[in-house]
């Protein structure tokens, strides 16, 4: 069953004449309804009564969170090319209506099936006003290639389809080893765990409202949607690309700091080629395809691919282990379900700092596997993002849990925190174990961020090798690490906790060294501008951002655009400060204004910002001079 869910200010259809042997009687007559939550429906064949109900529960649920009252449901055959017959298909819909009227209780307006009608749609302007929807025996919004030229590949790969089958059981493990099912934990004091361990368990990953840092990013004018490209492909303003910019070179010096060398692959990979195939069916990720000369291409999902080929030409000893490469894969493509794709929390197009690490053997890779677990939680402290708003999740086969438990348990005892533990009957892809570090937005959907995976099968598949003590050829362990996860996660997280800051009475903000104004300059009048200029320009010189709003605008809409813009420092400029090295400050999340000379305020902020990286704006210095983006 194709949906495609519309969030509609109007909708307008009028039969004209059925267009099909069988169809529902109906007026000729147009029908308008405003304010409401439109399905288009395709039914197909082999679609059951479970995934008619599916559909309308999710629908109405997303309905009741817009505070919509009014359901309709119009079949659209257009959705598929596999569609049930007439017959069965008027019964489906059937009881989709009665569903939705008597389980649901929503209003319901139906179009009529069969017919030939003029349709007029006037959609809502929010992220999540669009989204389609499949449901097929391997699970909702599975993802398929049709039509006569288009690529006949299966995109969804087999790990996908084993990860549905595998059984998963769920624990708490403690600092103090103490591994307790999910459902008998106490989480008394542990509220965002709690939330956690519900999110992962059900797995409802859709958003029925738009999450807060979607708001965020618009406001701040950081990223926004490309309506000129695929869904989860974003536009990134100057202010987010800096941001952006920023991070990458900071995840990028610490990992080139910690010992790997840097590389660089392509995008692109031979569907045909041996390694790569059988890999493809070992991630559970979907991906996208793409032709040139005749042959089938598909985007990478990861820097994997690559870095293993090249690694796979390269000659290391036993005495270079534990061996470090890395890329920041600029871009990794995932064919991630439409409901999923909303704002900066999942996207098909995304920035990954990605370290690969060859190791010995398992016990090598668990020595490495708690290095990185220490790194990570270290980058993710100096990004901004500390250790207390964040869980943990640890995931493993049974097998490797009988065989490692104190292992795991050391992890858990360095995290200082009760970890959510997700046991595996069977190892579904290449990693046992993994760990992610997760966030938790305000809408109680998590996110992982930093993860470290223990891969037992690419070595051999990519034949990267090492040579023993006893000159031998050994198949490496090979952990796969992202310090700090996604780039665009990482902003995320960042305006997600920003906005949970701001529900719990505390200002939000970013942090000093990714705040792409560190102070600004606010002129009295015209007349007091070349000073301020002045004044920047020297801040400028020594590696801090600072602007001046010479905007024709009071001086009060100067403070709310400064303090709207999360700015860290605001300086008021008249005649009394021009005449005087004082400034008056405003430091954001102070209610206090205070008096600081041009130096002092330069080492506050440079000392702030520390060894934190640093880069120069691509706007222009003067507020007047610059676009405003809508």
């Amino acid at each position: 069953m194709k949906i495609l869910q519309l969030d509609v200010n109007k909708i307008e259809f009028e039969p004209i004449e059925p267009e099909a042997k069988s169809y529902e009687r109906a007026e000729k007559k147009s029908v308008e309804i405003t304010d409401a939550l439109v399905m288009l429906v395709a039914v197909e064949k082999g679609d059951t009564e479970e995934y008619a109900k599916r559909a309308v529960r999710e629908s109405a649920a997303f309905a009741r969170k817009q505070g919509l009252k009014k359901l309709v449901i119009y079949p659209f055959a257009h959705l598929s090319s596999n569609l049930e017959s007439p017959k069965e298909a008027m019964a489906m819909l059937e009881l989709m209506r009665d569903f939705a009227r008597k389980e649901e209780g929503i209003e319901v307006i139906s179009a009529p099936f069969g017919w030939n009608k003029r349709l007029s749609l006037m959609i809502k302007g929010h992220p999540l006003a669009e989204q389609s929807r499949s449901y097929t025996a391997e699970g909702t919004g599975k993802i398929t290639s049709g039509g006569k030229d288009s690529i006949r590949h299966e995109e969804v790969s087999e790990a996908l389809k084993q990860e549905e089958k595998v059984v998963s059981t769920w624990y708490i493990l403690t600092p103090e080893a103490k591994l307790i099912p999910a459902k008998e934990f106490n989480f008394d004091g542990h509220d965002i765990l709690k939330k956690f361990a519900d999110y992962e368990i059900k797995k409802v990953r859709s958003y029925q409202q738009i999450p807060p840092h979607v708001k965020l990013m618009q406001k701040l004018q950081l990223v926004d949607y490309e309506p000129g490209s695929d869904a989860g492909n974003m536009r990134f303003y100057p202010n987010g690309r800096l941001i952006k910019g920023l991070l990458e070179k900071y995840v990028t010096g610490r990992v080139i700091d910690y010992g790997a060398i840097e590389v660089e692959t392509p995008i692109m990979y031979d569907y045909e080629h041996p390694a790569l195939k059988e890999y493809l069916n070992r991630f559970p990720s979907r991906h996208y395809i793409v032709k040139s000369d005749d042959k089938e291409f598909f985007l990478r999902f990861s820097g994997d691919f690559g870095q293993f080929l090249l690694m796979r030409d390269a000659t290391v000893s036993y005495k270079q282990l534990p061996f470090k490469f890395y890329e920041i894969t600029r871009y990794s493509f995932r064919r991630e379900l439409s409901g999923e794709v909303t704002g900066l929390k999942r996207l098909r197009a995304f920035t990954m700092p990605d370290m690969h690490t060859l190791c010995a053997d398992v016990d090598q890779a668990k020595e490495e596997f708690n290095r990185q677990f220490d790194l990570c939680i270290s980058v993710l402290d100096e990004i901004g993002i500390q250790k207390g708003s964040y869980e943990a999740a640890i995931r493993f086969t049974e097998e490797f849990w009988n065989g490692n438990k104190r292992f795991i348990e050391d992890l858990v005892k360095r995290f200082g925190r009760p970890v959510l533990i997700e046991m595996w009957n069977f190892r579904y892809a290449y990693f046992d174990p993994k760990f992610e570090f997760n966030i938790v937005d305000s809408m109680n959907k998590a996110s992982s961020l930093s993860t470290v995976q223990m891969d037992h099968e690419n070595g051999k598949r990519y034949s990267m090798s090492y040579v023993d003590n006893e000159g031998n050829k050994k198949y490496p362990i090979v952990l796969h690490d992202s310090p700090s996860g996604a780039i665009e996660r990482v902003i995320y997280a960042l305006l997600e906790k920003a906005s949970i800051d701001e529900k719990n009475g505390k200002t939000p903000a970013l942090p000093l060294w990714l705040s792409p104004t560190q102070v600004r300059f606010l002129p009295i009048s015209e007349k007091h501008v070349d000073k301020c200029v002045q004044i920047a320009k020297g801040m400028v010189a020594k590696g801090i951002r600072a602007d001046v709003d010479d905007t024709d605008v009071t001086l009060d809409k100067k403070i709310r655009n400064a303090e709207q813009n999360w700015t860290p420092y605001i300086c008021v400029i008249g005649d009394k400060e021009a005449n005087s090295d004082k400034l008056p400050v405003r430091v954001r999340g102070s209610r206090v204004q205070k008096e600081m000379g041009i130096k002092e305020l330069e080492m506050e902020v440079l000392e702030k910002v520390g060894n934190m990286p640093k880069a120069p704006m691509s706007l222009s210095m003067l507020l007047s001079k610059r676009p405003i983006f809508r």
